[in-house]
């Protein structure tokens, strides 16, 4: 597998969807490697639950960064040359996952004789409202559809991702496999019980920040409940490149005294302020899928998503969250409040969560089904 991050790497939500996979194929039987980014909390050549992970240094030759494409396509010869320390060792089928390791995906397909398989985690288009703007979204989305087609099959994690991918990059439907994202509830069920005060109802939020994210429509939410939910705050976590819109939104807004951006917190701390939540929101514009929704709801907290994409299909018809319009923050504010203000229902609604995740969404299921892809690709 080729990833442009993975644990303790982590830049969104690609990392915890490679691990989950790769620790589930490897605790099947099947041998994995991992080809991704150095860290400096992990060796460059290390076994981890099962999973050989091979990390490069990726900054040389340094390239202007506002040229992305560029920069990748540099960075991911030194993916490749992580080959030259497999030694005898050869895998069946590489896995690309997404366009930023497009090129060394497609050069060690060849220099293996191992079909490619691609996941697409999102596009550039979809993130562009449909739309692809010229300039780095064009070259980007250039990108994507290269490594779609030079790719054996192509993987998309929910239904709304397989049309965006068959239609967007034009490919036979038979080529793309409708495979979700997985969540290790184990890893999100609190130790202990949960304690949530209910004197100062606390709203979570967590992600990459970015516009397509939503947390503005939190923001604003947060803003109309100042009157009605005595106490509220909100803690939104997470960096990204809208982290300082973000915040001049909110001081402009004058919510700064409900909403605090906590920037990156470890998985101790962000677990911790799930145990204390009273709700939790995402907020997205634009959403592929959602593991962080997955998150939410193995960690026990009452969960509001947007109507938007994959969060939709996760959640409609199911009862396990409540959806709100997306970019609606009216909509949002009244289903914050009726979690907030109706306890049993919020309780209810935790435990078929619960239900849902066990049924559809473990990563054991999820790596079977990515293994009959695997075989169909070697086939």
């Amino acid at each position: 597998m080729l990833s442009w991050e993975y644990p303790p790497l982590v830049v969104g939500g690609i990392a915890a969807h490679v691990e989950g996979l790769a620790r589930s194929l490897a605790g099947a039987g099947h041998d994995v490697t991992v080809f991704s980014l150095q860290h400096h909390d992990s060796g460059d050549d290390a076994m981890a639950d099962g999973v050989r992970v091979l990390r490069a240094r990726v900054d040389l030759p340094w390239l202007p960064e506002d040229n992305i494409v560029a920069s990748m396509a540099s960075a991911n010869h030194h993916l490749v040359q992580l080959a030259a320390q497999l030694g005898s060792w050869r895998p069946e089928v590489v896995h690309a996952h997404d366009w930023l390791v497009a090129w060394a995906g497609d050069t060690l397909q060849a220099l293996f004789g191992a079909p490619l398989v691609a996941t697409i985690h999102a596009t550039e288009r979809g993130r562009h409202g449909g739309h692809v703007p010229a300039g780095m979204p064009a070259a980007i989305n250039a990108t994507e559809w290269w490594l779609t087609y030079e790719a054996r099959a192509v993987i998309a994690c929910s239904q709304f991702m397989v049309r965006e991918v068959v239609s967007g990059f034009e490919l036979p439907p038979d080529k793309v496999h409708l495979i979700p994202n997985g969540v290790d509830i184990d890893q999100w069920r609190s130790a202990g019980a949960r304690s949530p005060d209910a004197e100062a109802p606390l709203v979570v939020s967590w992600g990459r920040i970015q516009y397509e994210k939503g947390f503005q429509v939190l923001a604003e939410a947060i803003g109309a409940l100042r009157q009605r939910i005595s106490g509220i705050r909100c803690v939104i976590a997470g960096r990204g490149s809208y982290l300082p819109e973000l915040q001049a939104r909110i001081d402009v807004d004058g919510v700064g005294d409900l909403v605090t951006l906590a920037g990156f917190v470890s998985d101790a701390e962000l677990r911790g302020l799930l145990d204390r939540a009273s709700c939790v929101v995402i907020p997205s514009l634009y959403e592929p899928f959602g593991i962080v929704a997955l998150e939410a709801m193995a960690s026990a907290a009452p969960t509001v998503v947007a109507r938007t994409g994959g969060l939709s299909e996760i959640v409609s018809g199911t009862d396990a969250a409540l959806l709100f319009e997306p970019g609606n923050g009216a909509d949002l504010a009244e289903r914050i409040e009726q979690v907030i203000r109706q306890p049993d229902a919020a309780a209810a609604m935790c435990t078929r969560a619960a239900d849902l995740l066990a049924a559809r969404y473990s990563w054991q299921a999820i790596a079977g089904a990515t293994a009959r892809v695997y075989q169909d690709a070697i086939g």
